[in-house]
């Protein structure tokens, strides 16, 4: 029995003003005006899709057959340029690269 999914039409303002909070968005009222009706013609389109029957098709996790296209892992020694590479570094401290302190954190 295929599942009847709840028509997406009904698709609310406050609806679309919680999903952006989830995502950390912070949307003018202008913006939630004009991205109502385009989740919601998203949602009508995914629900189109669920009716599909895809009994007996197997899932295909990728449309391309993919080969691994990774060099082997070989161990090189580097050392001989290590300090013509820090001497190049914008910043350097005790042989680390010192570099812009992420996310907002005091240096």
């Amino acid at each position: 029995m295929q599942h009847e999914p709840e028509s997406p039409r009904s698709l609310a303002r406050d609806d679309v003003a919680k999903v952006a909070r989830l995502a950390l968005l912070d949307l003018a009222d202008s913006e939630l005006d004009r991205f109502t009706p385009q989740l919601a013609a998203v949602l009508d389109r995914a629900a189109d899709l669920e009716q599909i029957n895809t009994e007996g098709v197997p899932p295909t996790p990728h449309p391309y057959t993919l080969n691994n296209v990774f060099r082997p892992d070989v161990v090189e020694d580097f050392s001989d340029i290590r300090d013509e590479v820090m001497a190049a570094a914008p910043a350097s401290e005790d042989g680390m690269f010192m570099v812009p302190p992420a996310l907002g954190e005091e240096p």
